[in-house]
């Protein structure tokens, strides 16, 4: 079956509805499943639990099970297993991929309110997979599901998932269905030819359509009510946004943020952030996110000491970086970013951490060091805390950190500040905070108060590196300040502590009770 060409068969219950099966591409080769499956082979069918396509069909069972009869009357070692999006992939649907020959991924529809979207979830099945040929049958148009940008290399399109769909489907993965070029959907009119959009600058003033746009495109942990997106949005003197607007209706149809950020204190150099671009997914492919992308790159580049350009931001926070295993990492390959982890800036792993206070372990963690204490930070402390911070954070290219620690001082809020000493040495900071906190810091960081009231924060973690006179190790001296900010966040009344922007240690935090919270690329470039 040739990629844009429908299979179609007559007749379901009830009426006349022509069932059409479209192969959009098979960049694997892996269909008919005939040509690269053998007696024994596994194959995992991974599909939503959903209501069913027809409301009145009362008897309860699971809508994809005709998928799985179908399928299995032509292979018997198919693995039937469902997923939903509350819980996305679990170690039991780790287990069967990695047992599986080829992976089938259904995919119903567009995210629910609430809910997490099934196409990065199916990214992150295919990462699970490696190599393993993986299929996706989209239930819905490809473009209305965000699929083309995803690049999925195999898609296979349903109309609905009717049990007459899903029978036409099965007979088109094994190749039995007959394929005709005058029904049903070509694939030339599923992509639009891009072409340049001209972006505006964005005003600030009307909030709610880009509010609405983050929230449509962002999976479910990132959506931000209006007041706290604008919030974030509106830094008046180093943020540039940019809109793509609809020239027959005004609708915002994409939007594009940007920041830049100091350095360090002498002010002379600066980062430009290249902090979101979202489209609207019915609106992806035709050229909207590429005028958006070279417009603020070439506007960021114009500013007079912008000497390097960071996809995500620093401060105010947005995203740390790319969200991992997100479609957008093929779209940034594609447009010459390096993502091979091997050196700064090249997608090295970024994680956001959370604990369950109750979780901490109890015992051993403040047990003195000899000559290492750690306490809040008062005003005579703030020069030499200063000093410490700007060196380490220099050293070890923490972007925008210092001005944190000097935005507490200036706030009066050097209490803020957990550091620790070795004898009369610093060897640590860490910056806390509270969600309902007036501090720069906590309207910098917004995830912490969108997670929950009881969330406080830990952020811009400072461990001395190369000090010949520290007698005590990098992971004693961590494990101690994290210790520190965690009862002093307790004793603020947190249940939870939310860990911003970390690298590397992730076995270290998850034997301290933390669980990853999201992981993104950390990306830039110098210019």
């Amino acid at each position: 079956m040739l990629p844009g060409h429908p299979a179609t068969t007559s007749g379901h219950r009830g009426g006349s509805r022509r069932s059409q099966v479209t192969l959009i591409r098979d960049h694997q080769a892996c269909i008919p499943l005939t040509r690269i499956l053998g007696d024994g082979d596994i194959v995992v069918l991974l599909t939503p639990v959903v209501p069913p396509a027809q409301p009145d069909a009362g008897d309860g069972n699971d809508p994809f099970e005709p998928l799985g009869r179908a399928l299995a009357k032509r292979h018997p070692w198919i693995r039937h297993v469902p997923y939903t999006s509350r819980n996305g992939m679990t170690s039991t649907h780790v287990g069967f991929i990695k047992r599986a020959k080829v992976v089938i991924f259904v995919i119903s529809g567009p995210p629910s309110a609430g809910q997490s979207s099934q196409v990065e979830i199916g990214l992150m099945a295919r990462m699970v997979g490696e190599q393993r040929p993986q299929i996706i049958v989209a239930c819905q148009d490809v473009h209305d599901l965000g699929l083309m940008e995803a690049n999925f290399p195999t898609i296979v399109q349903l109309p609905g998932y009717l049990p007459s769909d899903l029978q036409v489907a099965a007979s088109v993965l094994f190749g039995e269905a007959a394929a005709t070029s005058t029904a049903g959907l070509d694939v030339q009119s599923l992509i639009i030819e891009p072409k340049f959009w001209p972006p505006e600058n964005w005003d600030g003033l009307n909030v709610a359509p880009v509010q609405e746009l983050w929230n449509q495109c962002l999976p479910d942990q990132f959506h931000l009510e209006k007041f706290p997106l604008q919030s974030l949005l509106q830094r008046d003197g180093y943020a540039m946004h940019f809109i793509v607007k609809l020239p027959e209706n005004r609708e915002v149809v994409g939007f594009c943020a940007t920041y830049t950020t100091f350095v360090d204190r002498e002010g002379e150099r600066l980062i430009g952030s290249l902090a979101m671009i979202i489209v609207k997914p019915a609106y992806r492919r035709r050229g909207i996110g590429l005028s958006l992308y070279e417009h603020a790159l070439k506007q960021l580049k114009r500013i007079r000491g912008v000497d390097r350009i960071q996809l995500g931001s620093t401060f105010p926070r947005l995203l740390s970086g790319i969200p991992a295993a997100s479609a957008s990492e093929s779209w940034f390959r594609r447009r010459g970013w390096q993502m091979d982890g091997q050196a700064p800036g090249h997608g090295q792993d970024i994680c956001d951490w959370i604990l369950r206070i109750d979780d901490w372990p109890s015992g051993g963690l403040s047990a003195h060091s000899a000559g290492l204490t750690f306490r809040q930070g008062t005003f005579d402390d703030f020069t030499s805390i200063a000093d410490f911070v700007e060196k380490e954070s220099a050293n070890k290219d923490y972007t925008g950190w210092y001005d944190q620690y000097m935005n507490l001082a200036h706030d009066g809020r050097i209490s803020d500040i957990v550091f620790g000493l070795e004898q009369s040495e610093i060897v640590a900071t860490a910056l806390i905070y509270t969600p309902n906190e007036a501090s720069s810091l906590a309207q910098d960081l917004p995830w912490a108060r969108t997670i929950g009231s009881d969330v406080g924060g830990v952020a811009c973690i400072c461990i001395a590196d190369g000090n010949p006179g520290m007698t005590t190790s990098k992971d004693t001296i961590m494990i101690r300040l994290l210790d520190a900010c965690v009862t002093i966040l307790k004793e603020q009344g947190m249940k939870r502590v939310f860990l911003d922007a970390v690298k590397g240690g992730y076995e270290g935090f998850q034997s301290m009770g933390f669980q990853k919270w999201a992981i993104y690329r950390d990306l830039w470039q110098s210019i």
